[in-house]
């Protein structure tokens, strides 16, 4: 099957269009131009604010003016991770789609599905002069991947409606009605670089090829961080032998279970051949422990040039230890939803970003916000008794369910009566803009639903094709059937 037969074809159409522009968290410029002048070319009223969202207004269809007015909601950026061994330049290169039997995937990075097929059915629902629906209000909102800016300085204005569809959910079949909140705490490890030297041995480690996922979504699927395995190999080899840490580097995105680790460390000429030996026993171990979710893992160690200097031995021991012992998982479960993850942390990454600063990034989610706050602390904790410098940023607020809304209940009987099936009702653990919609808008009524994705956040993401046409047809009938005001 050819990706430009796919159905419905005005959606895909659309989507293949925002895959052309290079649409990277914190660099939608391109793809919010692109969307305000799609929407002038229809004639409807198009609003942008300074930050770069976009608001498009539809008027209803003749003889549904009463009803409700609806705002249809998605976010603009993508996530953008590559395999390594792909050369892509996301601020430039368009990504790059293929049909694999019914999945649609991008060769070798992200594919954009999040959020772009959400950003492809608002545009197909303003392009479709013959759908029957009230008013409609399509938002498209900047960096939702990197803090969810765009929602946090959007003007209540823009959230002018009764009923607010997010389509920014993964699962054909499930319906969403709250989700988690979520920060970010950091932790910057200043050093000074200590000179070596004498019949020193220096290896090149790298962790690799891990499944990685969404920090939310995936963080109950047992998937190995490749900083904590990096972190635990280092340390196992800093007890042994004389070490040196010349350098770290690990996972890059906050919202992202990191995939590669890496590092540069240095030990006696004579004790070459037992680390060598150490790191396979590890290896093997940890193809034991993971061999269910990470049967793509892989492990390299090789003899790298002489750095001649390291990181102090008191700031790397501290780093080393900290990320061996900070916590990283699933903290709680609910107690009110079988079955969803409370409480969690993400050691996301660890980066030099200065030539003597080392920042670990680390995010927490939870649907309660004290519980939230403690795993942070608890965090935060580790890596100060490591000597590290913490900092806390980029807090937004959770989605309280309502089992009671109404615009619920008609999602629920449309799927019934298209499908033959009950839909799922559920709150999820990522993070979604609708806890920071309602902080400035609490009367809207809220749900999210979307199409099936996989591997979302890794370039391992892919869209179900079959449940794309039933998102449709399961969106068209609803906004048909929305309540009179």
């Amino acid at each position: 099957m050819s990706k430009h037969n796919l159905e419905p074809k005005a959606l895909f159409g659309f989507f293949d269009e925002i895959c052309s522009i290079p649409h990277p968290s914190k660099h939608e410029e391109q793809i919010s131009a692109y969307l305000q002048e799609f929407g002038k070319k229809l004639g409807y009223e198009t609003i942008a604010d300074e930050a770069g969202n976009v608001l498009i207004k539809k008027p209803a269809y003749p003889g549904f003016e009463n009803c409700k007015t609806v705002i249809l909601q998605g976010h603009m950026d993508m996530v953008c991770e590559k395999r390594p061994d792909v050369e892509h330049d996301f601020l430039k290169d368009p990504i790059k789609t293929f049909v694999d039997g019914e999945w649609l995937k991008a060769e070798g990075t992200t594919l954009g599905a999040d959020n772009g097929i959400g950003v492809a059915a608002s545009m197909a629902v303003l392009a479709d002069k013959e759908l029957k629906h009230g008013p409609i209000n399509c938002l498209f909102t900047i960096d939702e991947e990197t803090g969810l800016t765009g929602a946090e300085v959007l003007s209540p204005a823009m959230l002018e409606g009764d009923i607010l569809i997010n389509l920014d959910s993964e699962d054909e079949g499930e319906v969403f009605i709250g989700c988690a909140g979520g920060l970010c705490t950091y932790a910057d490890y200043k050093f000074l670089w200590t000179p070596i030297a004498g019949n020193l041995f220096y290896f090149n480690v790298e962790i690799s090829g891990l499944t990685g996922g969404h920090s939310g979504d995936d963080i109950n699927k047992n998937r190995a961080n490749a900083n904590k395995l990096l972190a635990r190999f280092l340390n196992k080899m800093a007890e042994k032998y004389e070490f040196y840490l010349c350098d770290i580097s690990g996972g890059n995105l906050h919202n992202a279970i990191p995939r590669d680790a890496s590092a540069v460390f240095a030990v006696p000429e004579e004790d070459k051949e037992s680390v060598r030996i150490d790191f396979n026993l590890f290896a093997a171990d940890v193809q034991e422990e993971f061999a269910v979710t990470e049967p793509n893992a892989k492990f390299l160690l090789q003899s790298t040039d002489p750095r001649g200097k390291a990181i102090d031995k008191k700031v790397a021991m501290g780093l080393l230890k900290s990320l061996n012992a900070v916590f990283n998982g699933v903290y709680a479960m609910s107690q009110d939803v079988p079955g969803l993850v409370e409480t969690s942390s993400n050691l996301a990454s660890v980066k030099r970003n200065s030539e003597n600063v080392i920042t670990v990034t680390t995010s927490q989610r939870s649907a309660i916000v004290s519980a939230r706050e403690n795993v942070s602390q608890a965090v935060g904790d580790a890596f100060e008794l490591g000597g590290a410098k913490v900092t806390r940023s980029g807090g937004y607020p959770g989605w309280k369910p309502n089992p009671s809304s109404e615009v619920l209940k008609v999602a629920a009987d449309v799927y019934r009566d298209l499908f033959g099936a009950e839909i799922k009702v559920k709150a999820i653990h990522a993070g979604l803009e609708c806890g920071l919609f309602l902080e400035k808008a609490p009367r809207l009524d809220m749900i999210s639903f979307g199409p099936t994705m996989r591997g979302v956040h890794s370039p391992d993401e892919k869209l179900n094709i079959p449940s794309v046409g039933k998102f449709w047809k399961h969106l068209v009938a609803l906004l048909e059937n929305i309540p009179q005001k």
